[in-house]
């Protein structure tokens, strides 16, 4: 039996801070002993100074991520400091060029170009005084160096820029796409609401009742019923695509369940179980809905991410007070589905392989779930291979958020 593979998690927030810190002073450290070992070059007093610059830079780095500027300023006199008064010449310029990596990383390009060539500038001055460590050659591969780092963290910027605009359109776009399914819903009740009360109050007429309160209480909620409507077709308006088209059929729900599982079954070739605990209740409509799009959005995700995958298992536990949902696989690839979770989601009961892929997968199962209140969590199985989707949804709709 293979053995469960642990993810690793890197470092984050100040836990990375003082490991980037930390790892780059080991590194300079260890570059920097020849200080204590062969004939001495320098007095006890200069070695001290060198050491205590070398803290300060490797020190200022555990507050690059969150004030890259200044400790790129604050760098780059430290170990201008080193060079000059040192005569071992350690690798503590490996700090200046993560620190002006971070300075272009964070988006300020302008001050990481004003910082490279300043290094550049004073590493000039430096040889055109007549210091014969740095000459020509080196001085171009300097410049090359800087040149490099700060293209290189620019690079990086744009690209977590994108992916970070990509992300926020995409939840846009769900969130967007929720408000249209539940516009549709509701507007599918207040149609029937304006129906009904017109046809008790037709019938109370008829029936010849002389009851004028009730007759203007039909005649109000007919009235109010059918403003709502004008207006959410006006939303609607807004909110839809222009290519899109008004959906004819009812709402997918929980009773579409078995059609689901067995499309998935035929499509991907998924053994899928279905496991129904407490006592089956009728649910709101966007509740019902979100539970739909939830199970067909996971086994969208099992299939396009999950390999090796057999079978799944949903589970329902109808409890008293919310409906618990959670979908289970036996496949690999958990870090795809974590990261990109990209699905559908979006369709309107075609199952796996038949949507568009337009949906946000994780992202979007949590806006859903968040719409009408719930919560949804996501990640590996404990223990071994597979994933799991797990959610919690309450029967009340006073907790849903707009």
């Amino acid at each position: 039996m293979p053995l469960p593979v642990r993810q690793l998690r890197l470092p984050q927030g100040r836990a990375a801070d003082t490991a980037l810190a930390a790892g780059t002073g080991a590194l300079v450290a260890l570059g920097t002993l020849q200080a204590f070992v062969g004939h001495r070059r320098e007095s006890w007093a200069t070695t001290a100074l060198g050491w205590a610059l070398i803290a300060l830079a490797c020190g200022a780095l555990y507050f690059a991520r969150r004030h890259p500027v200044a400790v790129g300023a604050f760098i780059i006199p430290v170990v201008g400091v080193y060079y000059v008064s040192s005569a071992y010449d350690g690798p503590l310029f490996l700090v200046l060029v993560i620190a002006l990596y971070g300075v272009a990383a964070a988006g300020r390009l302008r001050a990481a170009a004003a910082l490279g060539a300043l290094v550049v500038v004073g590493t000039t001055a430096g040889t055109m005084s007549g210091n014969d460590d740095v000459n020509g050659v080196a001085l171009f591969m300097l410049t090359g160096w800087i040149v490099g780092v700060v293209a290189l963290g620019a690079m990086w910027h744009g690209r977590r820029a994108h992916v970070e605009g990509e992300a926020r359109r995409r939840a846009t776009e769900e969130r967007l796409r929720i408000a249209r399914e539940l516009h549709d819903v509701i507007g599918h009740n207040i149609s029937l609401i304006n129906v009904q009360s017109g046809a008790a109050l037709h019938r109370l007429k008829k029936s010849g009742a002389t009851d004028p309160a009730a007759a203007d209480a039909l005649a109000t909620i007919k009235e109010t019923s059918r403003e709502t409507l004008r207006e959410l077709r006006t939303t609607l308006g807004v909110l839809r695509q222009v290519d899109e088209e008004v959906p004819t059929a009812p709402a997918p729900g929980l009773a579409r369940l078995g059609e689901l599982t067995e499309r998935a079954a035929d499509t991907a070739g998924l053994r899928v179980e279905t496991v129904v605990a407490g006592a089956e209740r009728a649910l709101p409509a966007e509740l019902d809905l979100t539970a739909y799009r939830v199970v067909q959005e996971s086994l969208t995700n099992v299939a396009r991410h999950a390999r090796g995958a057999t079978s799944v298992t949903v589970r329902l536990d109808y409890g008293e007070r919310e409906l618990r949902l959670e979908v289970e696989d036996d496949g690999t690839g958990a870090d795809a589905r974590a990261v990109s979770g990209s699905g559908s989601g979006t369709g309107t009961g075609a199952g796996i392989g038949a949507v568009g892929g337009s949906g946000s997968g994780i992202g979007g199962m949590r806006e859903r779930a968040r719409a009408v209140g719930g919560e949804l969590a996501a990640g590996p199985r404990p223990g071994g291979a597979g994933f799991v989707v797990t959610v919690r949804l309450p029967y009340g709709t006073e907790h849903a958020q707009a």
